[in-house]
This record gives structure tokens, C-alpha cells and sequence, in this order.
């Protein structure tokens, strides 16, 4: 086809694919923008200190019974619900309160509940406060909880709830055990098992009514579940790496039944 030429000449060049291959892409970029621009933007709501409180929270009450304190402890975190009914549904903790009949750290607990519940308010990663709690020590010792768990304090036990309850609620999670360690785990418990097993069965016990001279029935200690269903012997000893009391002598090397550490390697 041919075209007429009104005006003068007065440059040209020659296109090339590449040209008509970049055109071609700056194009679709163009229509590409203007497609995303035509889109409706998700209005997603994060947590921040100007979100007025609810009505009704949700929330959860865990109990602490210390020997430190002769009261139970009751703490109740609440929660608020962002971007309900949509895709981006979270809960984030809005509030925390600890009650309890004993009022000798009533005023300690008073300024951290407050404290924790502005931070909690403030938004952002709040996980940090959990191992600013558990770093926390009793000068005058902790104790062991339910399950042979050592508390190095009473907020150190404070800062493990509030840590459940952001497992609880998605926002910290527990770092995974590779499937090597697990077997690792239960194959030193099986052991620990048949050994006591074993020794149970050497036992000498003397016919009723009969009395055997110079001997002594060999003490055998019996298993029995504690915790969270993990089994551990109850002589058992703490364990500095995971703070629970699953520390036996196996082969004469202390080995942990809860996290799988030997002091062998």
C-alpha cells in the first residue's frame, strides 16, 4: 500500500524487531497498570493504639498455682477480632488482667498488666515480650511446675502463658522438630524403658512366709506420666536445655527423655 508524503524528509530510521518487541512490552505494562488501578484495594485493618475497644472481647483465663504465693493466680487476655468475615481475619491480644486473693504483689501486677495491655494496644510484634518475661529471676530460686517444667520466677511463668496464648491465637509458633530428632527421642525412651524393665526383672523377691539372709531387693523405679503425657521417671533431674526434669543416667551418660540432649554427644 502505498503512501503519499505531504511533508519534507527530514530524518528516518529503520525499525527493527527488537524495537517492535520493546513497544510491545511497554504496552503491556501500560495496560497491565491500568488494569491493577481499576481493581478494588483491600482495606485491611491492623492493630494500632487508636482502635477504640469493643463492646465484647473474646478471650482466655489460665490459672498459676506457685508455691511462691499461697493463692492461685488467674490470668485472662482478651482478644479483638481485625477484618472479621474476610480473608484476612486475625485475632490480636488487647488486654491483659491477672486476679487473684493474695495482695502481696498486687501492686507489681497492677503496672504490668497495665504496661503489657498498652503494648498489646500499640501493635506490631509483641512476641518480644515473651522472652523478656522468661528471662526473669526469682533471687531467691524458682520452682518446678506441673510436669517437672523449671520457672525461674513467677513471671518467668506469667511470660510461658502469655506465649501459649499467642501459639494459641497464631502469632508465635513452636520450631519444628525434624523427624530425625523424633526418632532420636523415642528411641531413648523405648531404651530407658527396656532398661528398667530389665532390672525389674532381676530382682530377687523371696517366696512368701520366707526370708532370705543378707539380702536386699534391688529398688526399681517405676515410670509414671507426668506433664503433658511425656513419660519420665520421677528421680529424674533437670534438663538446662528444654527446663523440664527428663534428665536420666543411661549407660552412665545423662540423657534427656523430653528434648533428646546427652551430655556424651
Amino acid at each position: 500500500m502505498a503512501v503519499r508524503i505531504e511533508k519534507k524528509i527530514k530524518g528516518y530510521a529503520v525499525v527493527t524487531p527488537e524495537d517492535k518487541a520493546k513497544e510491545a512490552v511497554k504496552a503491556d505494562s501500560v495496560s497491565r497498570a491500568q488494569v491493577e488501578a481499576e481493581l478494588p484495594v483491600a482495606d485491611v485493618i491492623q492493630m494500632h493504639e487508636r482502635i477504640e475497644r469493643p463492646e465484647v472481647l473474646i478471650g482466655s483465663t489460665y490459672k498459676i498455682k506457685s508455691p511462691l504465693v499461697e493463692h492461685a493466680m488467674y490470668v485472662t487476655i482478651n482478644d479483638i477480632v481485625l477484618n472479621a468475615g474476610t480473608d484476612h481475619e486475625h485475632r490480636r491480644p488487647f488486654e491483659v488482667f491477672i486476679n487473684s486473693k493474695s495482695m502481696e504483689h498486687f501492686q507489681w501486677i497492677v503496672a504490668l498488666t497495665r504496661i503489657m495491655s498498652a503494648v498489646f494496644r500499640k501493635g506490631g510484634d509483641v512476641t518480644f515480650l515473651v522472652e523478656e518475661m522468661k528471662a526473669v529471676f526469682d533471687p531467691k530460686g524458682g520452682y518446678f511446675k506441673a510436669g517437672g517444667v523449671y520457672m525461674p520466677s513467677l513471671v518467668a511463668e506469667l511470660g510461658m502463658i502469655i506465649e501459649d496464648h499467642l501459639k494459641s491465637i497464631g502469632m508465635m509458633h513452636d520450631p519444628e522438630m525434624s523427624e530425625h530428632q523424633r526418632a532420636l527421642i523415642a528411641e531413648k525412651r523405648r531404651a530407658y524403658e527396656t532398661q528398667q524393665r530389665s532390672k525389674k526383672n532381676s530382682d530377687v523377691t523371696p517366696p512368701a512366709g520366707s526370708t532370705v539372709a543378707g539380702s536386699t531387693a534391688t529398688h526399681h523405679e517405676d515410670i509414671e506420666v507426668t506433664g503433658d503425657g511425656a513419660v519420665f521417671p520421677p528421680t529424674a533431674t533437670m534438663c538446662h536445655k528444654c527446663s523440664t526434669k527428663a534428665l536420666v543416667l543411661m549407660d552412665g551418660c545423662a540423657t534427656c527423655l523430653n528434648c533428646g540432649y546427652s551430655k556424651c554427644g
